[in-house]
């Protein structure tokens, strides 16, 4: 009598081993970048009120509010926190006001304490205020997202 076989053989269940094993060499990476990215654009949300008030405060008076208490003064609003952004600061000059957000550890290439720094510039008789934004951070899917997306807003 024969035997039927059953199961897998070693080889077969060694060949499923190491098919998944680079699956997951390419999707851990990319993950972790996707992360980073949510991490970011989570971060930066905490600038768009200020921008807006910024805005109205620049329209209104034809300057831009440069420091924290002059900010808060002007528009009634104390920039937020929280488990991204630590600390929220303005500065810069009346023609080219700054954001500068300062980050919690958010992973690979972005400590604690890394920033996105976005810098306003609004052309003479124009309107329309356009921001630039920067990074500390290293990691380069951040840095990607921060110059590429996040500028011009």
């Amino acid at each position: 009598m024969k035997r039927i076989q059953q199961g897998f053989t070693l080889i077969e269940l060694m060949i499923v081993v190491a098919i998944i094993g680079i699956l997951a060499a390419v999707a851990i990476p990319q993950y972790q970048d996707y992360t980073i990215r949510a991490k970011m654009s989570n971060a930066a949300t905490h600038a768009d009120p200020v921008k807006l008030a910024m805005a109205d405060v620049f329209q209104a008076n034809g300057a831009f509010p440069i420091t924290d208490a002059t900010f808060t003064a002007a528009t009634g609003i104390t920039p937020s926190t929280s488990k991204e952004v630590t600390a929220v600061a303005i500065g810069g000059t009346a023609a080219a006001p700054t954001i500068t957000l300062t980050l919690a550890n958010l992973g690979t290439g972005v400590p604690a304490g890394a920033n996105i720094v976005f810098t306003g510039n609004a052309p003479a008789g124009g309107t329309n205020i356009r921001w630039t934004a920067a990074t500390s951070a290293t990691n380069a899917a951040a840095v990607a997202y921060v110059t590429g997306k996040l500028s011009g807003s």
